[in-house]
């Protein structure tokens, strides 16, 4: 029965070290990082509004480039910023959520401003969402 003990630990052991490995992995760098895709917000949205798990296949957990226009700019209290790109509908778009190390704030975007984002997308949530978004022009 001994010898067993001794199996089950280790595989406990491994277990751990490889969480906690996980836990700590570094994020990727959305800013260094080349885009996959290169991609409009309304095209972006019809494809996740229209075939929303062949969307996810192919751009899920991928870094994405976003070119629209700005609908609504919102900034919480912590200072991070929240970019709609205007895809047509009148109650949804692509949040764009801006790394919180950006130097962007609210007053640098306006209503009607075409931009151009890099960001990690994380799917549909009523909105397109890319996080870790990084202002590209």
């Amino acid at each position: 029965m001994k010898p067993n003990l001794k199996y089950i630990f280790l595989t406990i052991a491994v277990l751990v070290i490889f969480g906690i490995y996980l836990a700590n992995k570094p994020h990727r760098n959305v800013s260094r990082s080349e885009p996959e895709y290169f991609i409009d917000a309304k095209s972006l949205f019809t494809a996740f509004e229209e075939y929303e798990e062949k969307a996810d296949a192919k751009f899920l957990d991928r870094v994405i480039q976003v070119t629209g226009v700005v609908r609504e700019v919102v900034q919480d209290d912590d200072g991070n910023v929240r970019v709609t790109l205007d895809t047509g509908n009148d109650f949804f778009g692509i949040v764009c959520e801006l790394q919180s190390s950006s130097h962007w704030t609210k007053a640098d975007f306006k209503a009607g401003q075409e931009v151009t984002f890099k960001g990690l997308c994380t799917g549909m949530s009523m909105d397109v969402v890319l996080v870790r978004c990084v202002r590209v022009s």
